[in-house]
């Protein structure tokens, strides 16, 4: 009888319906409305309208009002139409809200300041512009919400002018701006770095005395960390009374994106000393960090930290993949990979991306071809660009290209920027630079000066001085803002000796205000990071690190090391530049590594610069003397030195790139005997050099396999391989030019096994095991395929390796 009884007064329903709708029980508060129709009120409608709207429940506010409109009575109110339009916004759906817009102006409610500023919010979201700008000009009324939506709406599209413009216009009109509007405009001027009209924002709101309370403040502090003004961020960060989480993650986040790893990292321990727990953002943040500076201590622990607190998705699952992949851990990285639930493209892109850092081209194709035949997501152009990266590194010439024409003709992904960056690094990374050059000519949009830089660093890297200096023109000519950019341009015309280009090249970086920036190095020694800048005297530990680098420079100048003083870009004696390079960062890291870890532990060494090539050839000595791993990780990517060899396979010496092009050709060997000659000439001025550091005996095979002209090096017909094997013998190679030849015979013998016959293949074993035993061993069980040609070959005794010693 109760119930029956609020069903008969129109009020009461309301209120009971409003009740039921509240507890999220729609259904009886839409059968109490049914039961009401007896005595339909609009008031009884909106009131489950409303209901629905603050239960976050669009969808279901749009069916209530057709059925309500279907009623023909009540008519809809200023109230029910603005609710209506609310949802239509959150919808984005632009259709039915012109509906309701056509009805509001039936209904004579078209200039009624609630439904007016409810149809600019709809043309806001759902990008209108111009038509929110045209109704507000019209509108005879404007009140607070009305400018706000106007504000917000241009602010978050990312027009923070206009955004202002109608700020000062509200002020002119007498009304003063809230928080929100204060939020919506800081915040859009931190997405696009309008700092000009930022900080007259926060000269607005201290002219005003606006209440800096936790939202306006973390506002400002996310505003100047992420366009890098990080002192002013700190300075507003101290000012907030009450700082929560946000306000922590903002300024950790904004010290990791600024490279400031080290302040980020410390804000997280300050954090956790407030009592306060890190969010996904900080902790991503913090991730970010220790891949930056390759701290593998702390980013375990932020590891173990998500792993007790927080559910492993998709991005801190992706973050730590990164962080464990920068710091060289490889295999963490893919158990992390593999624990992942659902992985999305990022994820995968992640995966990729750290093998083809690691130089690990052929596990970044097996990644991609999981992700094609395993999942059903499809690749994007990220995707591509971290494959293509991936072969690049590895020296997979013509996997890359395979692959960029798939990208087109199967995927339907049109190449942009990225992918011919990465394309034309590769093809200049593996000496081919006169086809990258091609390739950017017939590029149908400009190139960019990312595509110009790569084809530069591979002429620098193979003395394609003449190509060199032409594109190192074009790229000054684009006016690039990297320092390190420039840099490389200048070490090009310094390789070529055009000082005169070196001294304009410096003179305009000194122009601008640019200078270089210093190479320094970090190496992490239980648990903690040192860190070194070139020609550093201020460590404790200088003394020792300086004789133990005069001690290794001894031992490998023995071994047949010589500095490569070419890769010292100023016009200076031999001897000054000798001892430059022997003080490099990446060395002093090295020798502390070696001073303060235990034998035979890995040494990780993180550089902010691309690694020299004299210094790249010197760690495979020291990791050979040393018996250690070193892996250096500079801004291209890894280098694992093991046994005085490199992951990176060095891909610049030009006899392995000749012979490596010969093989595939139809060439008898004839245009070949010139590039082996002049190398073998090169070896021979090693070897003069070398008798001040290791007496060589007269008559010794190695002095005696100097002289040797043109004319003996006539290639014999037959099978390629033999060829080369021949060239191999006849060299007489201790050095790690021949790994790199005997090591590409290897992993292309199964494209030539058919060619073969077995006495042909034992001769090629039996070569190979005569000057390095454990390297063929290793590189064989890479090849699979070829095992079983191999499976009977008769072993030969093991000896001790010869690769660094000129001992016949």
């Amino acid at each position: 009888m109760a119930v029956e009884g609020c069903l008969s007064r129109p009020h009461s329903a309301a209120h009971l319906i409003a009740a039921y709708a509240r507890l999220g029980d729609a259904t009886t508060a839409e059968s109490v409305l049914l039961a009401a129709a007896s005595l339909p009120n609009i008031s009884t409608w909106n009131a489950l309208i409303v209901a629905h709207s603050r239960s976050d429940s669009p969808r279901q506010v749009l069916r209530l009002y057709r059925l309500l409109v279907s009623a023909s009575h009540p008519r809809p109110d200023s109230s029910t139409l603005t609710v209506a339009l609310k949802a239509c916004a959150q919808l984005m759906d632009l259709r039915t809200g012109q509906e309701i817009v056509a009805h509001s102006s039936h209904l004579g409610y078209i200039h009624d300041v609630f439904v007016c500023s409810s149809v600019l919010n709809l043309y806001m979201k759902c990008g209108k512009m111009n038509h929110a700008a045209k109704l507000f000009d019209v509108m005879p009324k404007k009140d607070l919400v009305s400018w706000t939506t106007m504000i917000t709406g241009f602010a978050n599209a990312g027009n923070p002018v206009v955004a202002i413009g109608f700020y000062r216009r509200m002020l002119e009109e007498g009304l003063e701006g809230d928080g929100i509007v204060m939020v919506s405009l800081l915040q859009a001027c931190a997405a696009f770095g309008d700092m000009a009209i930022g900080k007259s924002v926060h000269g607005h709101i201290l002219r005003h005395h606006l209440q800096m309370n936790v939202v306006i403040g973390t506002s400002l502090v996310d505003m100047y960390a992420k366009n890098g003004f990080l002192k002013l961020a700190q300075f507003v960060f101290d000012r907030i009374s009450c700082r929560n989480v946000v306000s922590w993650s903002a300024l950790i986040s904004g010290y990791a994106q600024n490279g400031l790893a080290s302040e980020a990292l410390q804000m997280l321990i300050k954090m956790q000393e407030f009592g306060l727990c890190p969010d996904s953002v900080a902790l991503v943040s913090a991730i970010l960090a220790c891949s930056h500076i390759g701290f593998l201590k702390m980013g375990k622990s932020v590891h173990g930290f998500i792993v007790r607190r927080f559910e492993f998705d998709q991005i801190l699952g992706t973050a730590v993949i990164d962080m464990y992949s920068k710091c060289g851990s490889l295999m963490s990285a893919h158990s992390v990979f593999d624990t992942v639930c659902s992985r999305d493209i990022i994820s995968w892109n992640a995966m990729i991306s750290s093998y083809g850092a690691h130089g690990h081209g052929n596990e970044a194709l097996s990644v991609f071809l999981a992700l094609l035949n395993q999942t059903k997501l499809k690749p994007d152009h990220a995707t591509f660009a971290s494959l293509l990266s991936a072969f690049s590194h590895s020296g997979l010439v013509e996997e890359g290209r395979h692959w960029f024409n798939l990208m087109t003709q199967e995927h339907n992904i049109e190449p942009n920027e990225k992918h011919y960056v990465c394309i034309v690094d590769l093809l200049a990374r593996a000496g081919r630079v006169e086809e990258a050059y091609e390739l950017i000519q017939s590029m149908s949009d400009g190139p960019g000066i990312a595509v110009w830089v790569a084809l530069l660093s591979g002429c620098h890297n193979h003395k394609k001085l003449e190509l060199g200096q032409h594109v190192a023109q074009k790229v000054i000519e684009l006016n690039p803002d990297d320092l390190g950019i420039y840099s490389l341009v200048s070490n090009t015309f310094a390789a070529a000796k055009n000082w005169e280009k070196v001294a304009e090249v410096r003179k305009a970086m000194k122009t601008m205000g640019r200078r270089k920036v210093p190479g320094y190095s970090l190496v992490e020694i239980m648990g903690k990071l040192h860190a070194f800048l070139m020609e550093d005297r201020s460590h404790p530990q200088h003394e020792k690190i300086i004789d133990l680098l005069k001690r290794l420079d001894f031992e490998m100048k023995k071994m047949g090391y010589i500095p490569k003083t070419e890769f010292v870009f100023h016009d200076l004696d031999e001897e000054v530049k000798e001892k430059m390079l022997g003080n490099h960062s990446e060395r002093l890291a090295i020798a502390f590594g070696l001073l303060n870890s235990s034998p035979g532990t890995r040494i990780v060494i993180i550089k902010n610069l691309r690694i020299c090539g004299d210094c790249h050839e010197a760690i495979k000595y020291i990791a050979k003397i040393a018996n250690r791993e070193i892996v250096v990780r500079d801004v291209k990517r890894f280098h694992h030195f093991e046994n005085g060899l490199c992951s990176c396979k060095d891909h610049w010496p030009d006899l392995i790139l000749a012979i490596s092009s010969w093989l595939h050709s139809t060439d008898s060997g004839h245009s070949l005997n010139q590039c082996i000659w002049k190398v073998k000439r090169r070896e021979e001025r090693m070897l003069l050099r070398m008798r001040k550091w290791k007496a060589i005996s007269k008559g010794s095979a190695d002095s005696q396999g100097c002289q040797i002209s043109p004319r003996q090096l006539e290639v014999p017909m037959g099978n390629k391989f033999l060829i080369a094997c021949n060239w191999l013998s006849l060299l007489g190679w201790r050095n790690t030019g021949h790994i790199c030849i005997s090591s590409y015979i290897i992993q292309h013998l199964s494209y030539f096994q058919s060619d073969l016959l077995r006495s042909d293949i034992c001769r090629l074993v039996c070569l190979l095991r005569r000057f390095h035993v454990w390297t063929f061993e290793r590189l064989v069980a890479q090849r699979v395929e070829v095992l079983g040609a191999f499976a009977n070959v008769p072993s030969l005794p093991t000896a001790r390796p010869i690769m660094l010693s000129w001992d016949s």
